[in-house]
């Protein structure tokens, strides 16, 4: 992979010397979604695809991105003078966010740099490629002009500063923490209430996670992702009438019940059930895992997915089929909707002995129903974001 990166970058830059190589991971949640806005708990890990980048320091004020997956668009060229939202600039858009958001927090470059980046996170699947890419322009920017008093932790911040502000998208914390947090083999139990967080082994004896890609796209910035957070602000200002609460995450389940009529609007009691009880479910997971009861883990994923399909509501007919097909099989611990919603793709924990079966007949059924055809992903959980050449 480094050397189809620097031979891009020496064609497009005239040499690669002096390039530095780095690498930046998509996630998948395995449970805790649509909580992490809302000041819950989530339960994501890193995975080993992701996206790479070359990068080298310029002597000039001009920034130049360019992805190998996207090479109609050719060498966007910016100046670190005009650092302003283009939609001409497609993708650039979210390194470009990052270079804005690192001067807004005081960190403004005097020089410019080049930037070729390729990555293997299917696009709009829900595993975080725009996270993926701001992570690792953080991490490029830190390295290439010695920034050393931002943690990655800061990093995941600035990544969602530039989302929410400069693209447009009002996510929640935890893809960016997941990409610069990751840990192999672990996920992370984050409480984006307190950001205390800590690694809990996912330890699969005889199982997979396998991702499947509906191949239906979700736009986060375009959905009614931004709709959701307002529901949840509007739900939890209602309870705040009599409730001394900051969050949706501050309240039990059983709390929740008991002042659940101070929200009149259905579909603002619907939302706020969902957050409530999402952020119990991933309490209750990970206690689960802990206690290697992998079948209670797989039984909360599916009462995560019915959650969101009919609380939520950022399901889709093709998402529900897949994840239906998946509760058929026997060996499928559990399945559900990851990601924002709205298309994208499932997460489920499957026997090692029915994982064969899973993609051969989820595949061909699916293809049936929809028309065309799911991907499969059988994923490893991997690190967070780094420099990776020394």
């Amino acid at each position: 992979m480094k050397k189809k990166l620097f031979d891009k970058f020496a064609e497009l830059f005239g040499s690669a010397d002096g390039a530095r190589f780095y690498f930046s991971p998509g996630r998948v949640n395995l449970i805790g979604e649509h909580t992490d806005y809302n000041g819950g708990h989530v339960f994501p890990c890193a995975l080993t695809i992701g996206t790479y980048g070359a990068a080298r320091k310029r002597e000039d004020r001009m920034i130049h991105f360019y992805s190998m997956n996207l090479d109609s668009f050719g060498v966007v060229e910016v100046s670190l003078d005009d650092l302003t939202y283009k939609k001409a600039y497609n993708w650039a858009n979210y390194p470009l966010g990052v270079v804005w958001a690192f001067a807004e927090k005081g960190y403004k470059l005097e020089n410019g740099f080049d930037m070729v980046i390729w990555g293997n996170i299917p696009n709009g699947s829900g595993l975080s490629s725009s996270a993926s890419l701001e992570v690792l322009t953080g991490v490029i920017l830190t390295d290439l002009f010695g920034i050393d008093s931002l943690s990655m932790t800061d990093l995941a911040f600035i990544g969602q500063y530039s989302e929410n502000n400069f693209n447009g998208c009002n996510c929640g914390i935890m893809d960016q923490f997941a990409v610069a947090m990751g840990k192999k083999d672990n996920a992370i139990f984050l409480d984006t209430n307190t950001m205390k967080y800590e690694y809990a082994p996912i330890v699969l004896e005889d199982a997979k996670i396998i991702i499947t890609n509906s191949k239906v796209k979700h736009s986060l910035v375009d959905s009614a992702y931004n709709d959701r957070r307002q529901e949840c602000a509007d739900a939890l200002a209602a309870l705040q009438s009599e409730l001394d609460i900051k969050a949706l995450g501050d309240l039990t389940p059983e709390k929740f019940e008991e002042h659940k009529d101070l929200i009149k609007d259905p579909v603002q009691l619907k939302r706020a059930k969902h957050a409530v009880y999402e952020n119990q479910r991933t309490i209750d997971a990970v206690a689960a895992l802990r206690e290697g009861n992998i079948t209670k883990f797989g039984e909360l994923m599916n009462q995560s997915h019915i959650s969101l399909r009919d609380d939520y509501e950022v399901s889709c007919e093709e998402i529900d089929i897949l994840v239906d097909l998946a509760w058929k099989i026997p060996g499928v611990i559990g399945s559900r909707i990851t990601g924002g919603g709205f298309g994208g793709c499932t997460v489920s924990i499957v026997k090692n002995d029915a994982v064969d079966t899973f993609i051969d007949s989820i595949g061909r059924t699916y293809k049936e129903k929809v028309g065309h055809e799911a991907e499969f992903y059988t994923v490893d959980i991997g690190d967070g974001a780094s420099r990776i050449d020394g």
